[in-house]
């Protein structure tokens, strides 16, 4: 019979002590992401979000918390994630290749200062590989919220948080965590006083 409860704690210490260790391994290169999200939003750009599967749920959560708001009342900041778009998706898919579907969508959303922020749990997505050789060549900077060892969207990014092998699910969970993070940040230093206010009041 399953002790559920052990079983519970079990995962929960998993999930703790690899949070602690990108933390411990890779702040300099969070807190790098957060700067470049940040100056995106500050010199009137938007960010654009890609991911396959569960990571796509998560990028168009994020988006999501950017247009809608994190904690803060406060005005809408540009945002999307490029699988929404279920027309274009399929379009895209069914004229060209699967691993064109983001690519086509970065060349006629990118603009020059825009961040692009790609997630995949293998860091070897095609289609989300495409997106990012798009931005890069459009002039946008790329963050990644990666697994494993970062695969082939390593090299490709201006920083990336890069969650060692662990199953899919442990990655994303992570990488959500830094993602709130980031949410987190912009508002902080977008409107700071109206944070420092709500924290007053909690």
């Amino acid at each position: 019979m399953i002790d559920y409860q052990e079983r519970a704690r079990q995962q929960f210490a998993q999930h703790i002590a690899i949070a602690q260790q990108v933390i411990d391994e890779q702040a300099p290169t969070i807190a790098r992401m957060a700067e470049l999200l940040i100056a995106c939003y500050r010199r009137g750009n938007k960010a654009v979000f890609c991911g396959n599967g569960g990571s796509a749920a998560d990028a168009q959560h994020l988006a999501a918390e950017l247009v809608g708001r994190y904690l803060l009342d406060r005005p809408a900041l540009p945002a999307l994630a490029l699988h929404t778009d279920t027309s274009a998706l399929t379009a895209i898919a069914n004229d060209y290749d699967y691993a064109e579907v983001f690519a086509r969508q970065a060349e006629a959303h990118l603009q020059p200062g825009d961040v692009l922020v790609v997630l995949s749990t293998s860091g070897n997505s095609p289609n989300v590989r495409r997106a990012a050789e798009v931005a890069r060549a459009r002039g946008c900077q790329v963050l990644g919220l990666l697994g494993r060892d970062g695969g082939a969207l390593l090299p490709l990014c201006d920083a990336a948080v890069v969650v060692p092998a662990q199953p899919a699910f442990v990655i994303q969970e992570i990488c959500m965590v830094v993602g709130h993070w980031l949410c987190d940040m912009v508002e902080r230093a977008l409107w700071g006083a109206d944070r420092a206010a709500l924290e007053r009041e909690a």
